[in-house]
Order: C-alpha cells, then sequence, then structure tokens
C-alpha cells in the first residue's frame, strides 16, 4: 500500500503540528524543555572546562572536547528513541512529535507578535519585549529601531530556529534534529567572540556556520519564493547584500526579508555598549514602523506554508 516516505512525511507532519500547538506548557512545567536540558550540560561544561589563563591553543582543545561530549549526548537517546520507533506502526509519526519539541516555529510567531502588541501599551514595553528576542541594547531603539531588529530576528531565527532543524530532522531523522539543535545552541552560549569564550567557544561558532549554511539559503529562497511576480529581484538582491554581512549565514534571510519588504537592514546599532555599523542590506525604506513587523509575519507565515508543502511535495513524489 501507498504511503509518503516518512522522512520527508514526518518533517511536514512535525512542522504542522508544531505551527498550531508548539511546546505544551503543561508539559514545560512537569519536564523543562530540550533545549533547557542542552543549555544546562553546556553551562557544566562552560564551569569545569572552560578554565581562565589557558593558552588560545588549550582553549580550544577543551572547546572541541566539551562540544563532542555535548554531540554525543543529544545524539545517543535520539538515536535510541529513533531505533525503537523505527519498527513500531506508525513509529515515524511519534517521532515526528517529538521533534516537534525541537522547532521553534509558534513560539518565534507569538515572541514577535508580542512585540508588536507591546507597542499599543508604550515604547519602552516594546523596547522590553524585543530584548527577549535579540542580542543588542533596545534601550535607545526608536519605533524604527525596535521594529527593524524585530524582523531581523525574525528572518535570522526562521532559519536557525525552524528552517534547519526541520531540515536536518527530514534528512537525518531525530538523531539530525537532536544534534543540530545542541550545536546551535552552544553557538548561542559560548559561540561569542568575548575574551572568554573566544577560543573556547570556536569549535561551536564553526561548526554551527557549518550546519546552518544551507537553511540560511533555502530560507531566503523560501522569502524569495513569497513574492512570485518578484522572486528574481528578491533573489538577486539577497546574492548581492548577503555577504556583507558578517556572518556567513545571517545575511542571507535577512537580505531576502528586507528586498520582499522593500525595507532596508543593517546600519548601526549597539551590542554590550559598543556602536557597530553593519552593511545595510535592501533597496528599500529605512525608517520602519510597527505595522512592518505585522508584514514581516504575514511574509514568515507564507513562507512557512510553502516549506510545508515543499515536503509534502516531496514526500509524494520520492
Amino acid at each position: 500500500m501507498w504511503w509518503p516516505v516518512p522522512a520527508f512525511a514526518g518533517a511536514a507532519l512535525a512542522l504542522l503540528v508544531e505551527r498550531f500547538i508548539g511546546y505544551p506548557k503543561p508539559v514545560f512545567a512537569k519536564i523543562s524543555h530540550p533545549v533547557v536540558w542542552i543549555g544546562s550540560l553546556i553551562t557544566w561544561a562552560d564551569r569545569n572546562l572552560n578554565r581562565s589563563g589557558a593558552s588560545p591553543k588549550e582553549a580550544r582543545l577543551r572547546g572541541i572536547i566539551a562540544l563532542l561530549v555535548l554531540i554525543a549526548v543529544a545524539f545517543v537517546p535520539a538515536w535510541i528513541i529513533s531505533h525503537l520507533l523505527a519498527t513500531a506502526r506508525a513509529g515515524w509519526i511519534i517521532e515526528a512529535l517529538v521533534a516537534t519539541s525541537l522547532i521553534a516555529q509558534k513560539s518565534m510567531r507569538d515572541h514577535v507578535m508580542d512585540v508588536f502588541r507591546a507597542f499599543s501599551r508604550s515604547l519602552p514595553a516594546a523596547r522590553q519585549s524585543v530584548s527577549l528576542i535579540v542580542g543588542r541594547d533596545p534601550s535607545q531603539l526608536d519605533e524604527s529601531g525596535v521594529s527593524k531588529a524585530t524582523l531581523e530576528s525574525l528572518a535570522e531565527n526562521t532559519s536557525d530556529g525552524i528552517v534547519a532543524p526541520v531540515l536536518w530532522f527530514a534528512l537525518l531523522g531525530l538523531p539530525g534534529i537532536a544534534v543540530y539543535k545542541a550545536i546551535n545552541t552552544a553557538d548561542s552560549m559560548i559561540g561569542h567572540k568575548s575574551e572568554k569564550y573566544l577560543h573556547f567557544g570556536w569549535a561551536a561558532a564553526r561548526l554551527d556556520d557549518l550546519v546552518n549554511l544551507p537553511a540560511s539559503r533555502l530560507t531566503g529562497i523560501l522569502f524569495a519564493a513569497t513574492q512570485p511576480s518578484r522572486f528574481r529581484y528578491v533573489f538577486e538582491v539577497m546574492r548581492r547584500d548577503a555577504p556583507k554581512h558578517g556572518s556567513p549565514n545571517a545575511g542571507w534571510p535577512e537580505a531576502a526579508m528586507a528586498a520582499a519588504l522593500d525595507l532596508k537592514f543593517g546600519g548601526p546599532r549597539a551590542y554590550q555598549g559598543e556602536t557597530v555599523d553593519l552593511p545595510w542590506m535592501g533597496e528599500g525604506r529605512a525608517q520602519l514602523t510597527r505595522q512592518d513587523i505585522k508584514r514581516g509575519l504575514k511574509l514568515y507565515s507564507r513562507a512557512m506554508w510553502l516549506l510545508f508543502l515543499g515536503l509534502l511535495a516531496l514526500a509524494i513524489i520520492l
């Protein structure tokens, strides 16, 4: 009897279920969240392996060891669960439901909508809300700055938090998405260029760049595909402006979203007290409003439906 290929069907199912349900609050209250578990292990490794005074070579070695331990801890239980479900009837469905815990589609949308709603209370409330999803200092941002920070975060996190985990789940099953999430969480916690993590977090940052490379390009293409009549224009702007970004991956979804919305991202911003002047991406309006956040969410929603339909089509065709 015909049935869709579980790899792509499972990824499509996980994306669809997580879109509407997310991570249930009662489950979080009972057992917390897999990312919290991963974060606890990274904190333990940081405390026990990241020694001040270590040479750059030793610090990198310690960071590599920490990353390998983290990957092993993420891989082994995911592989066991996947192996046990492989022989179960409709086991791929259960595996897809487990994978929803490592996709952040609903939470990302909710966080961005919180920023939009916060504007109705006050600008300081919007700044407080956006501080939960960005790394920059929002204390001096005006409405345009808050809106831009929100959309840039939405674009980048669409790749890191949704497209990348779904892609690795489709390719390598539950072990793939678990290992990806471990690497990505490590990068967010220790993959910084600060004195403390420059060498210890080097391996996490470099590996994160590698595993996010395909998803960042795919996310940009998805954003461009939401504008069929302007696909070529958005794609060309993305190709031109993405390499300007300091990150090898973040520029692709950000440049594509900016072009698709006829906005301009980038420019000066503050990170931990330091002003950083980033190159501009896009050719549109540089002054944003809170309404642009809603426009960005509509674009995001269409892109996620395109991703779902693409996975479903692959499940049926292959």
